[in-house]
């Protein structure tokens, strides 16, 4: 699960603080204009859409329950409540509840997931900010996500909800489920480049990219021309990544120490989107031992074995589901910045002396930003020469997956692609 221990521990790392270099950062981006709906309204500075990753987004739960898993749950609910981020569900006991209400069902005739009987999960604030610069209602610490960026932008000038807001999904299925949000955020971004009077710059995170990248996809060239600005990728999974597997196989609890890694477990395996992040083998070696047990090694060509072994066949099913989506990594069509960390131990393999129903006896560290390797995170270089928009990368030493978001050079970059000519 991305990302999941920096969410809940708020660890945040100092970084060095690069040199900006400002001239060499500024972005070229080639559009069409379009022309203001409203004088009043028009900007010289680019309208913004904020794309989370995995966990990067408030979750809300109605309940009207045939039956629950222990008798503290409850049962039926009048009002949503707040199912992501609540850190009184993540304790003993209570997070039986929130398993149950978090899991997906995967249906293989229909190849969708719906939630338990009785369970209506919603995305709230589509369009504003708030449920992704934190993902604790009450605004602790340990929930800020986008705060950072956002509150830089407000101070640029930029007003949350107006020209500058977010594209908060459901982030346990992979786009194949999504349609109606992708209208959505085509819809959005039509609206605010007219309303602003120009194109829109996409900031996504994580597995936003791989949201944001299939979005770019399924759009003719004209439109992306007229309608985007550019595209801002933080931490980009596209190739995947390798603690995917640690995730399905046998849980994982991010160093928590109430939390079960076989209890969560049970949620974490059918959430689609840990199967459509498993690592790709168009970039991962096919001789690389991803997990290694006395039994069997898995590399990308034994994901079918894989599920079958840890008896969860289902995850397999999934993953054919949803591997084509961007699989063939195709170029967006947009002028891209691609930010990524390096310089943080990050899994690559493991070892299991048990299998899979105990933790990893060793896990082997690889190069990356401690959640995506750096293999992965690369791979938008293949795009400079599979497009005409210009696509630069940016390494940041010493920059942890989601701290990345909080500090300055991140945000010194974003404001020299949004103020560039």
């Amino acid at each position: 699960m991305v990302c999941l221990a920096r969410v809940l521990l708020g660890s945040v790392q100092l970084c060095l603080l690069l040199p900006l270099l400002l001239r060499l950062l500024l972005p070229l981006a080639s559009c069409v204009p379009v022309k203001c709906s409203g004088p009043k309204r028009c900007s010289d500075r680019p309208p913004v859409v904020l794309i989370p990753g995995d966990l990067g987004n408030q979750l809300e739960a109605k309940l009207d329950k045939p039956s629950v898993v222990h008798y503290i749950c409850y049962k039926k609910t009048d009002e949503y409540f707040t199912l992501w981020l609540n850190l009184e569900l993540l304790v003993p006991v209570a997070i039986d509840c929130w398993i149950d209400n978090m899991r997906l069902i995967y249906n293989s005739t229909t190849h969708l997931t719906e939630g338990p009987p009785g369970v209506d999960v919603r995305v709230p604030g589509f369009g504003k900010t708030f449920g992704l610069e934190y993902l604790d209602p009450s605004k602790r610490s340990v929930g800020m996500y986008f705060f950072t960026i956002v509150q830089a932008m407000v101070e640029w000038g930029y007003t949350r909800d107006e020209d500058v807001r977010g594209a908060p999904y459901d982030w346990r299925k992979a786009p194949n489920e999504n349609k109606e949000y992708f209208l959505n955020l085509q819809n959005m971004i039509e609206d605010m480049a007219k309303t602003y009077g120009g194109p829109v710059v996409l900031i996504a995170h994580s597995m936003g990219n791989m949201y944001t990248l299939y979005f770019l996809n399924q759009q003719p060239q004209a439109w992306k021309d007229k309608y985007i600005k550019a595209f801002v990728s933080l931490g980009p999974p596209w190739a995947g990544v390798a603690k995917t597997l640690r995730v399905m196989a046998s849980g994982d609890n991010n160093r928590i120490p109430v939390i079960s890694p076989l209890k969560i477990r049970s949620q974490q395996r059918t959430a689609v989107s840990t199967a459509w992040l498993f690592p790709y083998a168009h970039t991962w070696p096919s001789d690389m031992v991803l997990v290694s047990t006395p039994s069997a090694n898995y590399t990308v060509k034994d994901y079918q074995h894989f599920f079958k072994d840890i008896g969860y066949e289902d995850g397999w099913s999934m993953r054919e589901d949803t591997e084509p989506l961007v699989s063939a990594l195709e170029a967006p069509g947009v002028a891209v910045h691609c930010l990524y960390g390096t310089g943080i131990p990050t899994a690559q393999a493991y070892t299991y002396t048990t299998f899979p129903d105990a933790e990893p006896s060793t896990v082997v560290n690889g190069e990356g930003d401690g959640t995506v390797n750096m293999l992965s995170a690369v791979q938008c270089k293949r795009w400079k020469t599979q497009q005409k928009q210009p696509v630069r990368l940016l390494e940041l030493p010493g920059n942890e997956h989601v701290a990345m978001l909080q500090n300055f050079t991140t945000v010194s970059y974003i404001k020299s692609v949004l103020f560039s000519p």
